[in-house]
């Protein structure tokens, strides 16, 4: 099994934990933390939830090793843009997402489409 089918392994286990700002265990977690967890990295906590740029995010994924990918390869981290100054982290399926979805409290898989555009998407390659 390739790490990426383990981060989307991972991913689904995580289907229905609650959404938590910053969280980061099984009580709940946010989009980084669905990341961090599905892919086994340290990921930051304490950061705006708008505004972060797209750059800082992309230079935080290339410091552990993550490399640009499609975003439609399942188990890649995918970065979307849901709405104007807002940035959204979630694991590729394939058909879809999954994610901490702030409006359902919860962490869910959604096919697309999604009503947001997918901008970019990293993956490690073992």
């Amino acid at each position: 099994m390739t790490a990426a089918e383990r981060a989307l392994e991972r991913a689904r286990a995580m289907l229905g934990i609650p959404f938590r700002p910053h969280g980061r265990d099984a009580r709940g977690v946010d989009c980084v933390g669905l990341v961090g967890l599905a892919w086994g990295v340290e990921v930051p906590s304490g950061y705006a939830m708008r505004g972060t740029p797209h750059a800082r995010i992309e230079q935080a994924l290339a410091s552990l090793g993550f490399e640009l990918a499609a975003t439609d390869v399942p188990g890649a981290i995918v970065l979307g843009a849901p709405g104007p100054g807002q940035l959204h982290l979630a694991i590729a399926t394939g058909r879809g997402v999954i994610h901490a979805d702030a409006g359902a409290r919860r962490v869910v898989e959604r096919d697309a489409p999604l009503g947001w555009p997918l901008i970019a998407a990293w993956i490690w390659e073992d």
